[in-house]
């Protein structure tokens, strides 16, 4: 018999759908609007053009693949799925952990699998299509495969984690399995250019030359310390182009992707370069870490009102509570406040992507980097005219027009 936590299960799914949609079809709406008078001149006739339809064409993609995967949420939820799971994961062994392992695995293994297709599509066709792919079907294929196992042995790792914390003290375990999952996630971001980069990617130090002279000398003028500056070999995968910087303390370097330095001038690198380093001159990563912290808390706790729900696991179609059956509908059920709070980390980074753009500009580089973004955003065929609403909700940086009219304007002697 369905419950009224079963509808409520079902009507969070679609309404999920229905905001995705609503979104999308205010952005095809948005994209016809005028170019921004600050951006005029960015893509010629003839290659805007070509942005509208590449723009038209991954919305419509992603049309499609968020239908499939609410059909297949839906389809799962509403027909037992979590049940089947359930019984399987039961059948293969009586100890909790075991049994949580089993049940995600089999989700995200069907996840994987139905992702796949969609994944070929985008690579191989649209991608292809639009000049952006250089990822072979060999390349493609490993990449698909140590990123399986990688993701099965990260999530593992955390979820087996978990699932034995609770077993040994369910009172207190929003709180352990917090601090556990925080000490984690501390040790992955530290770690990451020596665990996880090298598995897709080659890291080359950047040599000796005008590019990395600019780079340290600028970071000098700042009293930034910067001692790892790498190249990674982007290129053989795509002709889009970054610069990151990762890990903190004596593990922090600079990433630069091939591309970049390609498409890119010295000075434009360097203005790059230096709205990364007003992020950590405003302290955005420990900000942006803590944020994440606090929302992890906020969904364990809330987490831990619903793990030994039996109505809960009976809206499933499952026949008891369960660590991994009520994680599986609290992962649903928190959609919404996911949705929320989305919303609020991106208003506060889109601010901090303000004020890194303002050391930038301060230290003199507004005109370089206001440069740099425009030819990257070109050559990504990027969108300038993304509607408001979107854009409240779903960016994490301010629209390209809005950033270049205050790197150029603070800029100004």
């Amino acid at each position: 018999m369905a419950t009224a936590l079963y509808w409520l299960v079902i009507a969070i799914v679609l309404a999920e759908f229905v905001w995705s949609t609503v979104l999308t079809l205010l952005n095809i709406k948005a994209s016809h609007g005028p170019v921004p008078d600050v951006l005029q001149g960015l893509y010629d006739e003839a290659r805007y053009r070509k942005q509208q339809d590449y723009a038209m064409t991954n919305r419509k993609f992603s049309l499609v693949s968020d239908l499939v995967s609410t059909l297949v949420t839906l389809a799962i939820f509403a027909f037992g799925g979590f049940g089947l799971f359930d019984a399987a994961a039961r059948a293969v062994s009586g100890h909790p952990v075991v049994q949580a392992l089993v049940f995600w695995g089999i989700f995200y293994l069907l996840s994987w699998v139905i992702s796949i297709p969609f994944d070929l599509y985008r690579t191989f066709v649209i991608e292809q299509r639009f000049g952006f792919n250089r990822t072979t079907p060999g390349l493609f294929a490993a990449d698909a495969v140590k990123s399986l196992l990688m993701n099965i042995l990260i999530m593992g790792v955390v979820l087996a984690l978990c699932a034995w914390i609770y077993t040994l003290a369910p009172r207190w375990f929003w709180l352990i399995a917090w601090g556990a999952v925080t000490l984690f996630s501390l040790f992955m971001q530290y770690f990451y250019s020596q665990l996880i980069v090298p598995l897709f990617n080659k890291q080359t130090p950047l040599p000796e030359g005008e590019l990395r002279d600019a780079i340290e000398a600028f970071a000098a003028r700042v009293d930034f310390r910067l001692d790892n500056i790498y190249v990674i070999d982007s290129s053989k995968r795509s002709s889009k182009s970054n610069a990151y910087f990762t890990g903190f303390g004596r593990k922090k370097r600079v990433v630069l992707y091939d591309t970049l330095m390609e498409q890119l001038s010295t000075e434009e690198i360097v203005g790059v370069l230096a709205h990364e380093i007003g992020h950590y001159k405003h302290r955005h990563i420990i900000l942006s870490s803590l944020e994440g912290f606090a929302t992890n808390l906020l969904m364990f706790w809330l987490f831990s009102l619903f793990i030994g729900s039996e109505e809960l696991a009976a809206a499933a179609g499952c026949q008891a509570a369960s660590f991994h059956v009520n994680l599986a509908v609290f992962s649903l059920i928190y959609t919404p406040l996911s949705l929320l709070l989305d919303i609020v980390t991106n208003v506060i980074s889109r601010r901090h992507e303000r004020q890194a753009d303002a050391f930038a500009a301060t230290h003199g580089l507004g005109h370089a980097e206001a440069s740099a973004l425009k030819k990257m955003s070109a050559k990504s065929l990027a969108n300038l005219t993304p509607h408001p609403l979107v854009v409240f909700t779903e960016y994490s940086h301010p629209i390209l027009a809005e950033r270049v009219r205050a790197l150029t304007q603070s800029a100004q002697p």
